[in-house]
Parts: structure tokens; C-alpha cells; sequence
């Protein structure tokens, strides 16, 4: 290093040549100044040598760190590779078990449906089969008298000189006294000529009970119906369901039909008399009866008939 040597000339300048104990002073600052460059030499030549190995070791590191992202190259291209096969090996088996699935559901569909369809051919099988029975059954019974017919005249063309109430009183004084034809004459004249009245539900009603008790049911059954079709409900709307279930269940071939009114009316009025009745008559049958625990709706009556 230059700047000892700098410091030694200017001391050696500043110094008098001829001092002769400057001399001995002289001679120990070149020894201190040649010590001190000694010094500085070891001191750049060690700076220089942890230079090379710190150098060293960061070389050593770069290549490491090289080498390690080779590796996780060469891993991630192996694993791409790997998980690639494998997609492809596993799509089509894949591709196939799904459709396969696809047809199963499908057909597990149409087998259900299939045999949602024999149930229903095998109910209306039965249901013809008890049809048959009962006619066998009918058949098979002494043959019996013809029931007894009522042979009242049809309604009077001169409007009665009585009241339509004592018209109905009196038309049902003679049914209950045994009067059938007298009866059904007195209902049948209220219903022409005081049908927008009270009684005229519960005149209707009692024709069709004349008309059961003679075992007319298919007539008894047209009776009750028109209770239900030509007025709102009343006091006699469950019987007469009642007892048109009754008529239909005594005529050949129209079980079904009685059966759907008799649970027609539990649907409607489960907590009747006549829905207890109609229950009864659904087992006698063979059928499974569980009235229902809520009560029905009705619409309300435009006309309510008189308990009679």
C-alpha cells in the first residue's frame, strides 16, 4: 500500500538531516512503518482468502440450488406424466360404468312402471272376479218373487187444496202407516207443486226409500242421486249417499260404483252416523275401512231441509 511510504517521506523531510538523535528515532519509525505494512499485507492477504471461500461457498449453493430445481423438474414432469396415464386408463372404464348406470336407472324405471301397471290389471282383475262372483252367487239363489211395486198415480195436475206442509205431513203420516202408494202419490205432488220449499230434499229422499224398500234399487239409486244433484246440501245429503251406495252395491254389476260412493261420503262427512254406516257396509263387502279423523268440508246449502 502506498500511503506508509507517503508518511514516511514527509517525515523524513520535516526532520532535520543533520540531528543526529533524529537519526535513532528515524530508524525505529521505518522499522514500525515496515511492521505496520507487514501487517496490512497479512491482514489483505486473509481479507483476500475468506473472500475466495465465502465465493466459494455461494458457488457451491447456486449449484445445489440448481441441481434441486432439475430434480423437482424432472418429478413434476414424471408425476404429469403418471396422473396423464392414468386419467386416460381410467376415462373409459369410467365413461362405460357411468352409461351403464344411465340404462340400469332407466330400466329399474320402466320395470317399476311395469309393475305399477300389473298391480292396477290385477285390481281391476279382482274387482271383476267379485263382480262375477256376486252374479254366480245371485245365480245360484231360489229364484225370488217379483218385489212388490208401487203403483201410485204420478203427481196430481189440480194443484192440492192444502198446505205444502201438510201435503209433506201428510205423505209421510202414510208412509210410516205402512200407505206406500198413497205415500209416494203425496211426496210426488209436494215436489210438483211446493218443490222450492223445505221439505222438497226430504221428500225426494223418502221416494227413494219407497222405492228401496220395494227393491227397486235401480230406480231407489236415481232417487237418492237427485237428492244430491238437484239440491245443496241438507239434513238428508249422507243418507242419501248412504243408502245410493247401498242401491248400486244390490245392483249386478255396480259394486265399484257403490263402493267409490260409500267412500265418497267418508271423505265428506267421516264423522257421521252414515259414514259409520257406510264403513260397515265396505267391510261386509270384503273392503278395508279407515274413517278419516278430520271432518269434511261442505259447500253451504242454498236450502236446508227440515229433520223429517
Amino acid at each position: 500500500m502506498k500511503f506508509p511510504s507517503v508518511v514516511v517521506c514527509v517525515l523524513m523531510l520535516a526532520i532535520p538531516a543533520s540531528a543526529p538523535a533524529a537519526n535513532k528515532e528515524m530508524q525505529e519509525l521505518q522499522r514500525d512503518v515496515a511492521l505496520l505494512q507487514q501487517q496490512l499485507k497479512d491482514l489483505q492477504s486473509s481479507q483476500d482468502k475468506n473472500f475466495a471461500a465465502v465465493t466459494e461457498l455461494a458457488r457451491q449453493a447456486i449449484e445445489a440450488a440448481n441441481r434441486a430445481n432439475t430434480g423437482v423438474a424432472v418429478v413434476t414432469s414424471n408425476m404429469e406424466k403418471t396422473l396423464e396415464a392414468l386419467r386416460t386408463s381410467i376415462s373409459a372404464p369410467l365413461a362405460g360404468t357411468t352409461a351403464r348406470l344411465n340404462e340400469t336407472g332407466n330400466e329399474l324405471r320402466e320395470l317399476h312402471q311395469a309393475v305399477a301397471d300389473q298391480g292396477a290389471t290385477l285390481a281391476r282383475m279382482q274387482q271383476a272376479l267379485n263382480d262375477v262372483r256376486d252374479l254366480v252367487k245371485a245365480a245360484q239363489q231360489p229364484v225370488a218373487p217379483p218385489p212388490q211395486q208401487i203403483t201410485a198415480p204420478a203427481a196430481s195436475d189440480t194443484k192440492p187444496t192444502m198446505s205444502g206442509g201438510d201435503l209433506y205431513n201428510a205423505a209421510l203420516s202414510d208412509m210410516r202407516g205402512g200407505k206406500n202408494d198413497l205415500a209416494m202419490q203425496g211426496f210426488n205432488d209436494y215436489l210438483k207443486w211446493f218443490g222450492e220449499e223445505q221439505y222438497a230434499p226430504n221428500a225426494q229422499f223418502y221416494i227413494g226409500t219407497l222405492h228401496y224398500g220395494a227393491k227397486n234399487y235401480e230406480q231407489a239409486a236415481t232417487d237418492f242421486d237427485n237428492v244430491l244433484e238437484h239440491y245443496t246440501r241438507n239434513n238428508k245429503t249422507d243418507e242419501a249417499m248412504l243408502y245410493k251406495g247401498r242401491a248400486l252395491l244390490m245392483l249386478p254389476g255396480r259394486r265399484t260404483e257403490g263402493s267409490t260412493t260409500l267412500k265418497q261420503l267418508l271423505r265428506d262427512s267421516p264423522k257421521s252416523d252414515a259414514a259409520r254406516s257406510a264403513c260397515e257396509e265396505l267391510k261386509n263387502i270384503g273392503m278395508n275401512c279407515t274413517a278419516p279423523t278430520a271432518g269434511g268440508t261442505h259447500a253451504p246449502g242454498k236450502r236446508t231441509a227440515n229433520k223429517k
